[in-house]
């Protein structure tokens, strides 16, 4: 035989055969040349002695297979999980406890990384590979995940009633053709160049840097948006403030929406609907917020109804998905290395639905701890609703004396 002529042979046939194919070859191969023909053939082809000797036994046998098989039934290299009965019950050991909070598990206060899995089963005495312990995790139902915010805590027994109070007053104002606005604050941001959560365009190669650690620039500060969202017309104001969140800031940036978008779009307004959540600085047991809002209705002549959303339902205020979630979308990956590029960022956000928005930075302070006394909260004009009175009022403007 010549094995040049055999290896090159080999060497064109061998993409196209299977495992079986390759070795019925090699066996019609050896076989042709005669004594030694095994031993030659393995040496042009680097096919194992032993199966070109198998080979040779399945055409002697002339036993058919099965369409669409290459292997004997219970043929080939056995599974590890076969060799290794103890190797899944383990695994499972490994992860489970973790999961449900076992103090007593090997990986309770690591994290559980294919590699740390390996490791823990190769000192139990498993011979596994980080390969096969990602397989055998997906095979079992596993996958990578991150934590998801499902848990609210109790809900309120008139939580589902209060959301359709909210729904009922929101129609009767806009079928009356007064505003109504969604209110809340958003993440505070600290000021300068620090990484910014998403991804955006650039030259391959250059990402923008930013600093390793996010530590307060005390010279640059901390951006702190508060937000309108104005539900009938799909527009939103939002006052970048720099000193704290408080009502008088939530109030002040109420009124400067209605001064500079809400007055010029509802000319005939005497009446003005917010929805805002139960706690913060708009909370409905805050003082401050409601003296603050009585206020702006006595500068305003406008009637202020508030509407709070019940405890612990913060995510469905509509400001989160309708403005805040855009303006997070449109500056993903941008550095907000100063005050200016942080409104502009936000005063630049649009949507294909037709959200658009202003915004102006408020350099005005705000200083925590002012306290409203018992006295000046008897002088309010407020009127809580039958319903819920605690979370559903109306405080309105009192007459100026002449």
């Amino acid at each position: 035989m010549d094995i040049k002529l055999c290896k090159a042979k080999y060497k064109a046939l061998a993409p196209a055969l299977t495992e079986r194919a390759r070795r019925i070859w090699a066996a019609t191969e050896a076989r042709a040349a005669g004594r030694g023909g095994i031993t030659m053939v393995a040496r042009a082809t680097k096919i194992a002695y032993s199966t070109v000797r198998r080979g040779l036994q399945e055409l002697e046998a002339n036993t058919p297979m099965e369409p669409g098989r290459i292997r004997r039934p219970g043929g080939g290299r056995k599974r590890t999980v076969e060799k290794d009965p103890t190797l899944l019950s383990d695994l499972e050991g490994l992860v489970e406890p973790t999961a449900s909070g076992h103090p007593m598990s090997p990986l309770r206060w690591t994290s559980k990384s294919v590699r740390h899995l390996a490791e823990a089963l190769q000192s139990m005495g498993h011979r596994v590979s980080r390969q096969l312990v990602a397989e055998l995790l997906a095979a079992a139902g596993y996958s990578l995940q991150a934590n998801r915010k499902t848990r609210e805590g109790p809900n309120h027994p008139d939580r589902d009633a209060q959301f359709r109070y909210i729904n009922q007053q929101v129609r009767q104002f806009q079928a009356g053709g007064q505003p109504v606005i969604s209110v809340d604050t958003k993440k505070k941001e600290l000021v300068g160049d620090f990484k910014n959560a998403g991804r955006q365009w650039r030259p391959k190669g250059r990402p923008a840097p930013v600093r390793v650690h996010d530590f307060l620039i005390p010279e640059r500060g901390k951006a702190i948006p508060y937000g309108v969202y104005d539900l009938t017309r799909n527009a939103g104001w939002v006052s970048v403030g720099i000193d704290h969140d408080t009502a008088s800031f939530a109030t002040r940036t109420i009124g400067r929406w209605w001064q500079k978008m809400g007055r010029s779009r509802y000319r005939r307004a005497r009446s003005v609907l917010i929805t805002a959540d139960a706690g913060g600085s708009n909370g409905a047991r805050v003082r401050l917020w409601k003296w603050e809002l009585q206020q702006l209705a006595n500068r305003r002549g406008l009637a202020i109804t508030v509407c709070h959303l019940p405890p612990g339902t913060s995510k469905w205020n509509k400001i989160e998905h309708r403005l805040f979630s855009y303006i997070s979308t449109n500056w993903r990956g941008q550095p907000l290395v100063s005050l200016a590029v942080i409104v502009n960022l936000i005063g630049s956000t649009r949507t294909a639905a037709g959200l658009r928005v202003r915004c102006e930075l408020d350099r005005g302070a705000y200083p925590k701890g002012q306290e409203v006394s018992d006295a000046q909260m008897a002088t309010l004009k407020l009127v809580p609703h039958r319903f819920h009175g605690d979370w559903n009022y109306t405080i309105h403007p009192m007459r100026r004396r002449r």
